[in-house]
């Protein structure tokens, strides 16, 4: 089994004690496998059911197959003007 790097920004690195976190995907791995593992870490309830997920800076949907060397982010709303 393979695993994922998944990058974590702002509020969700804070939420589960890294900026970054490896998740083990078979070879079906998809987006929203991705988000319930990381839903069931430590701190990881509050993560949205949903997230805004991108794969080599574009936004995905949660059926999204990865591939191997794919670059995972889970990014937060952000605020500002």
């Amino acid at each position: 089994m393979t695993s994922v790097s998944v990058l974590l920004f702002a509020r969700y690195a804070d939420l589960l004690g890294a900026s970054r976190v490896d998740v083990p995907v078979g070879d079906a791995g998809t987006i929203d496998m991705i988000v319930r593992y990381l839903r069931g870490l430590p701190g990881g309830a509050a993560l949205p059911e949903r997230p805004f997920v991108v794969v080599n800076q574009e936004q995905v949907d949660p059926d999204y197959r990865l591939r191997v060397g794919d670059e995972v982010a889970l990014l937060p709303p952000m605020a500002g003007g």
